[in-house]
Formats: C-alpha cells, sequence, structure tokens
C-alpha cells in the first residue's frame, strides 16, 4: 500500500501537468499556433526605437559585451560613439565589460543616461549600474589590501633589519664578556 501511494500521486502530477500536450482530438479544444513573440527583435546594436524589441535586443547586447573580446569592444565602441542616449548607454554596457580603467567611465555614462531610457528598460539598466558599481566597490577594496599589504611588507622588512642589528649588538655583547 505505501509503494502504491507514491506512485499514484506520481501519475496524478504527471497526468495534471501533462493535459495541455494532449492532442486536440482528446482534449476537445483547438490547439492554438505557436508563434514566437517579436522574432525579428535582435539588432546587432540596441536603440530606443521598437518598443517591443526593447528587453531583448538589450539584454542580448548585454550578453555579447560580456562576452566579446577586446576586438569586438573596439569595433562596437566606434559604432557606438554617437551622442544619442540609446548610444551613450550602449557605450556604457561595452565599456563596463572592458578594463578596469573604462569602468568608470562607464558608469559616468549609466548616471547620466540612465533616466532617458524607457521606463521598462531602467530597471535592467540599473541592476547593471549597480553590479558594475558592486565590482567596483571590489576592485577598490583589493587595491587597498594590496597596499595594505605592502606597507606591512614593508614594516616587517624594516623590523626585521632593526632585529637583525639587535641581534649582531647582542653577539657582541656576549663576545665581549667571553673575553674579560
Amino acid at each position: 500500500m505505501t509503494f502504491s501511494r507514491p506512485l499514484l500521486l506520481c501519475l496524478l502530477s504527471v497526468g495534471l501537468t501533462g493535459c495541455q500536450w494532449l492532442p486536440e482530438k482528446l482534449t476537445g479544444k483547438p490547439q492554438e499556433p505557436v508563434v514566437e513573440e517579436h522574432a525579428g527583435c535582435y539588432a546587432d546594436i540596441p536603440d530606443f526605437g521598437e518598443p517591443a524589441c526593447l528587453l531583448q535586443e538589450w539584454v542580448a547586447f548585454g550578453l555579447a559585451s560580456q562576452r566579446g573580446d577586446r576586438d569586438w569592444r573596439d569595433l562596437t565602441l566606434q559604432r557606438v560613439s554617437g551622442d544619442t542616449h540609446d548610444q551613450r548607454l550602449a557605450r556604457a554596457v561595452v565599456l563596463s565589460w572592458g578594463s578596469e580603467s573604462e569602468w568608470n567611465r562607464a558608469s559616468e555614462l549609466y548616471k547620466a543616461d540612465l533616466s532617458a531610457a524607457p521606463a521598462r528598460l531602467q530597471p535592467l539598466l540599473r541592476y547593471w549600474l549597480n553590479e558594475l558599481e558592486g565590482r567596483r566597490a571590489l576592485g577598490q577594496r583589493l587595491n587597498e589590501s594590496r597596499q595594505a599589504q605592502q606597507t606591512l611588507a614593508d614594516e616587517k622588512a624594516a623590523l626585521d633589519e632593526k632585529l637583525d642589528a639587535l641581534t649582531d649588538i647582542e653577539r657582541n655583547i656576549n663576545s665581549r664578556q667571553q673575553t674579560e
């Protein structure tokens, strides 16, 4: 009986979740054709032009920026060199996945043009800005940690020199006491 109860529950859950896959003849409901929304929404460089494609294009561009190499970034930066808000934000996306030296410029662009983006796109751009700021903060903490480590290493070296000098003095004192 305990074996049949889990089996019955499993079959019941499969039956309930799989009803939409039954053919029209068995369910009595006409099947609607599956149409992919916004099938033509993938431009290389996103803009604010097509509201239906806004998120798809910007997410795809963000992923391409993250995966792109230096050559791809350089070429794309040339393509988005204009002064419109969408091109400046596209530059921010590209720069945010570049070197650490480019992160400051990306942050400035995000902050300057985020409010000009369509309301539907702003949460995504704000998320990317926050993620960038997090990476910048971690980079700054890493640099501070490296500087502190270097300072400690310098102090240790100075203390080692003083210890060696004190050890030499102690040896000299001990050798004088033995000869007297």
